[in-house]
């Protein structure tokens, strides 16, 4: 597999240079060397005037992070998001759904865990993910519980959880990326994670591993004996 970085050195999609574009990238090195971003570029296809793709893009994508059970007539909300171009990236979303339905991938490893969410790390703030994980440790899905700096403020064991009890998950596993490009987890990520083990207890719920990660590299806690 070709190796890349994940680089955005351009404001618009005319200004980059023609190799770095969604489109190219995608021919020259494949869908996973693409950011979700760029994903939801190469649907929408072109923006407005005064509004260009890759702004409408990541307006989407920051309301999908938040609610991926997004709606039809919520996303043409978005400025530049047409009924059309709603409805193609709404079925597609659809087809993805379908598609993975049922097809978990087994966790057994931090670097399964990084490999689910690796495509978070192009995140300019801070976002922390949960994968409940079924008995077989398959992971059931990825969600996105919190956005912005981890502490015992913001990241509530209520939101961490709530996904995983849903789905009657046996074990949950945390990551969340630093747009620093700085692994080594602060006295908070430490805290925050201490407080979700504990509450995991209380649920029977098992808190496997937390990873903070960026798109080269990840920190384990697990693998630190942090656990």
């Amino acid at each position: 597999m070709a190796e890349y970085r994940i680089t955005k050195g351009y404001c618009t999609l005319r200004e980059a240079d023609i190799s770095d574009r969604p489109r190219e990238k995608l021919s020259r090195l494949g869908a996973e060397a693409l950011t979700d971003e760029e994903l939801l570029m190469l649907i929408i296809g072109s923006g407005t005037q005064g509004r260009p793709v890759e702004s409408i893009a990541s307006d989407l994508l920051m309301k999908l992070d938040m609610d991926p059970g997004l709606t039809l007539e919520e996303m043409t909300l978005i400025p530049g998001l047409g009924k059309a171009k709603a409805g193609a990236i709404y079925a597609s979303l659809e087809l993805g759904r379908r598609r993975v339905q049922h097809k978990g991938r087994i966790i057994s490893t931090p670097a399964d865990i990084f490999r689910e969410i690796r495509h978070f790390s192009s995140r300019t703030q801070e976002v922390l993910l949960v994968i409940p994980l079924n008995g077989a440790h398959e992971a059931m899905t990825t969600v996105v519980a919190t956005i912005g700096l981890l502490n015992r403020t913001i990241v509530h064991p209520r939101e961490v959880f709530a996904e995983a009890v849903r789905q009657r998950a046996a074990a949950i596993a945390i990551a969340h990326n630093h747009p620093s490009g700085n692994i080594e987890p602060s006295a908070d990520d430490r805290e925050v994670t201490k407080r979700i083990a504990e509450c995991g207890k209380i649920l029977g719920i098992k808190l496997l591993d937390h990873l903070v990660f960026t798109d080269e590299k990840y920190y384990s806690f697990l693998e630190h004996g942090l656990m």
